[in-house]
Formats: structure tokens, sequence, C-alpha cells
């Protein structure tokens, strides 16, 4: 018999279920469970990293218990070493420690060879004198551990690339050569998150020595495919309920703020279950060709979003076709010099898109106002221009250049990125996307910060756009919504000049 065989062989003869209408009937291993443990402890070049990655009520928690014990009192027990299940909170490491304790309780076998101390959320195998504890990044006790064993549960909730907690319990298993970590989460919800960037390395490196089974619904799947349903929950029909996810889904379906909370839960998609401003599904919807000649043949509406001249700078443009669809045009602009710097930061493919022409790169480390202004001119040359409502972010330092390149400022509009001031065209660009009339053409730079943007309300419900994480960047996004206010306010007249004149002032 392989490793795996004997795991597997002693969760069917002595684990129990814990809770439920079967509580106290043998547990029964699903063939994505089996595969799992298979693969870790039978892998020929040695397991360093398992990586299990399923839908919300895949039974994670309950596997999770069933290999501690495994690893406790079961076959893979170690003379004198230490077992550790982590987790961000105290409430989901007790979750862990409850069902292992539920199950040893059920089985007078396991009872008899362990012992459990509530108070410190502790179990120990006693023939081989093996110690189990729940921990969490909450209780801060990861320090002064040497786990042979350590189990991430839920690691998809930390959102950078980088966790104290997890560090700890990580270095904490340099006295072993064989040590091995196991991750068993829902996916997280970007490609910045620390998951993401351990499956993706999972992924790219073809690691030996790392398992990864990642169960996801495809891109672009449908809320109610139960294709995909079923792609990212293998427990699907068995102890995750059917209907329950009928039900989730429809409402996904029904209600937009629903859909990222179930595309990352239900589907186990990367998709952030802080709702963006606009959408995935309604973003998608007004994924349209960009037609560049309405820009010289209408009259152009512009947003400008200096941010910090060692970040992501851009102007949007938009301008209306003859079938009243807005066609949109971002510009970009990052220091050469900071380029690879911010990819690692922020987990984007800024040197990718700035070698393809959607970023432009002028070197340095700050970028030069003078080398914006020139761009500006250079764009703005032959077209319409109407308005430009830009943020007063160092705007004082712009427009001496922009007068130097020949650009009157008397399309410049001023608008303080306030509650107040953003609200209307908040309310502007929300509308036209879920009319269907916006055209972006799908740009990859302007679809990130999409991502990124979420709106937060004042005590009088005005709303601006704020970052959904500490990195993203969100400055096209603000450049659009800007460029569409000005449109309304002084072209559509979709809401009362003097009003609109009234809130920049503000």
């Amino acid at each position: 018999m392989t490793r795996g065989d004997r795991a597997i062989e002693f969760i069917l003869r002595y684990c129990r279920i814990p809770e439920g209408s079967k509580i106290g009937q043998p547990l029964v291993l699903l063939p994505f469970q089996e595969k799992f443990i298979r693969d870790v402890l039978d892998n020929p070049a040695g397991t360093d990293m398992g990586i299990l990655s399923i839908g919300r009520k895949n039974g994670k928690t309950c596997l999770i218990a069933c290999i501690l014990l495994v690893f406790l009192v079961g076959p893979e027990a170690r003379q004198n070493t230490q077992i550790i299940s982590g987790a961000r909170s105290r409430k989901q490491a007790s979750l862990v420690f409850k069902l292992a304790s539920k199950m040893i309780r059920l089985n007078p076998a396991l009872k008899q060879i362990t012992h459990i101390t509530n108070s410190g959320s502790r179990i120990t195998g006693l023939p081989m004198n093996v110690e189990y504890e729940a921990i969490s990044a909450e209780a801060g006790t990861a320090m002064g551990l040497s786990p042979y064993l350590a189990i991430l549960d839920e690691l998809g909730s930390v959102k950078g690339e980088q966790d104290d907690f997890v560090e700890a319990i990580v270095t904490a298993q340099g006295a072993y050569d064989d040590a091995l970590k196991l991750v068993i989460s829902t996916q997280a919800a970007t490609d910045a998150a620390l998951l993401s960037v351990w499956i993706d390395d999972a992924r790219i490196s073809k690691d030996p020595k790392i398992v990864c089974h990642v169960y996801e619904a495809p891109v672009g799947s449908s809320l109610t495919d139960p294709k995909a349903w079923t792609a990212a929950n293998p427990a699907l029909g068995e102890f995750r309920s059917l209907s329950d996810m009928k039900s989730w889904a429809k409402k996904a379906a029904r209600v937009p703020s629903e859909e990222s909370g179930f595309r990352n839960l239900g589907l186990n998609q990367r998709v952030n279950r802080i709702d963006p401003f606009i959408s995935k599904s309604i973003w998608d919807r007004n994924d349209g060709a960009v037609d560049d000649e309405v820009f010289y043949s209408s009259p152009v509406y512009g947003g400008l979003d200096l941010s910090k001249t060692t970040d992501l700078c851009s102007l949007v443009l938009i301008a209306k076709d003859k079938n009243e669809k807005w066609h949109v045009k971002p510009f970009f602009w990052k220091p050469a010099d900071l380029v690879d710097e911010h990819g690692s930061r922020d987990r984007m493919p800024y040197r990718r898109w700035t070698n393809e022409g959607l970023i432009e790169a002028p070197s340095g480390t700050v970028i030069d106002y003078g080398f914006v202004a020139k761009k500006i001119a250079e764009i703005s040359n032959n077209m319409d221009l109407q308005k430009i409502g830009f943020d007063p972010w160092k705007f004082d330092q712009l427009k001496g250049h922009l007068e130097d390149k020949g650009v009157s400022l008397d399309a410049f509009e001023m608008m303080i990125q306030g509650p107040k001031t953003m609200s209307p065209a908040l309310a502007a660009t929300e509308i036209e996307f879920l009319q269907g009339n916006i055209r972006h053409g799908g740009n990859p730079v302007l679809e990130m910060c999409a991502k990124n943007a979420v709106a937060i309300s004042d005590s009088n419900e005005n709303r601006k756009l704020d970052k959904a994480r500490s990195t993203g960047r969100i400055d096209g996004m603000v450049a659009l919504c800007m460029s569409m206010g000005v449109a309304m306010a002084f072209g559509d007249n979709t809401v009362s000049t003097d009003e609109w004149l009234e809130s920049l002032s503000a």
C-alpha cells in the first residue's frame, strides 16, 4: 500500500461525520478528495506544498480535520512533531479544532489515544506524542512553533502578496527538510493576493514538489450555467447543496451587487467581493470597438487624472457617434524607471502594456509634465475639444507647459475629487454603462482601473470612487467619470450646468 492508500484507509475506518443529519456515520471521501491526498502523499518528487482550491461549502474544513488526524494518530504520525492549522480569524481557526475534536469523540478508539485541551485549541496524539494546535492571525500565536505539518485554511482571505502571519508559519518549518504545507481555500479575489501568487507560481514553474488542484469555473461562464457550478464545486449534489447553488446563482443574476461574491465564492473565480463601481458583466457588455474617426467628427470631452508624478497618470477622451454611443479613448503615462517595480507591487503586467503601447513611459522616476503637455497637444490636434475635467492635484505645474504647447486652458474645468463634485459624474457614467451606450474597446489598463474602483458614499449619499485595495490603480476610471461628467454638464445637459458648476466649487 502507498502512503496515500494508508491515509485514505485510516480516514474511512476511523473518521465519522462530525455533525448534521448523518452525524456518527462513517465518513466517505469523494474522488477529488482522494486524488488530492494521493497526489500529495505519493508524489515521487516529494511534496513541499499542496494547494486545493474549491468553491464554498465543499467540505474544506472537514477535509482539513481528517488530514490532521492522519498526521496526529494515523499512519503519517511522526514522533514528537507539531501540527498547526492556521486561519486569519479565531472563529475560522476554531472550526478545524472543533471538527477534529468531534470526530475523535465519536470514535472510542481515537478517544483513547488522544488528549483534547479545549482552552488552548490543542490536541495531543499520545502514541507518538504529536501536538496539534489551531492558531489564528488575530491571536498572534504563530511565533515559537516548529511544525512538521502546517495547514493554512482560507488563505484566499489574505489580500496582499505578503502576510506576516503566514510568513511566520512558513519560516517556522525550517527545522525539517521534508516539512509539508497544505493550503485548502477558495480562491482569492485578485491576482495580487498571496494565494493567487502561489497558484500562479505553481502553474508557471511546474515545480514537481508543488501539488496544485484548482477547481474553478471557466472565465466568462454564465452565472446560471450548471457546468460552471460543477467545475468549481466537485462536491455538488453530494454535501454541496444543488438547490442552494441554484438559488444563489439566480439571485446573483438578478441582483448586480451579488454577482462578484457569487463568482468568487460560488464559481471560485478571482473576482473582488468588494463590488466594483461597474460590475464585470456590465463592463463586458460595453466592450464594443472604438471608432477613432468619431473623435475627429464629433465634440470631444475628457478627464485628466494626474495622480502622483511617480505613478500612473491618465487622460480619457470620449466622443458620441451618430447612434448615440460614447467611444472611449484612454491614454496612460508612467515613469519608465518604475515600470518593473510597480508591476511587481501591483501584480500587473505594466512592462508588457508599455511594450504594447498601452502605457507611455517617459524616462526617469517621475512624470515630466512637459511630456504630458506635449502629448495632450498632439492628441487633441484637429479635435473639437469642448471640456476636460481635471483633478487639481499638481495641475499648477502642468498648465504652464500646456500654454507653451499652444493648448488653450479655456477647455479645462477643475473638478475637486470629493463626493459632492464627483457624484453627478458617477451617476452619468453609471447610466450610460447600464444602458449599453459605452464603447471602451476592452483596453486592459482601463479595465484594471475599473476592477479596482468602488463607489463610496458620504452622509448625504453623494458618491466618489475609491480603491478596492491599497495598491490598485483607479486613475483611468476616475478620468472616464470626469469626462462623462463634463460631457453631461456642458454638452448633453443631462444635469443642470448651474448645479454642476456649484458642485465643482464646493
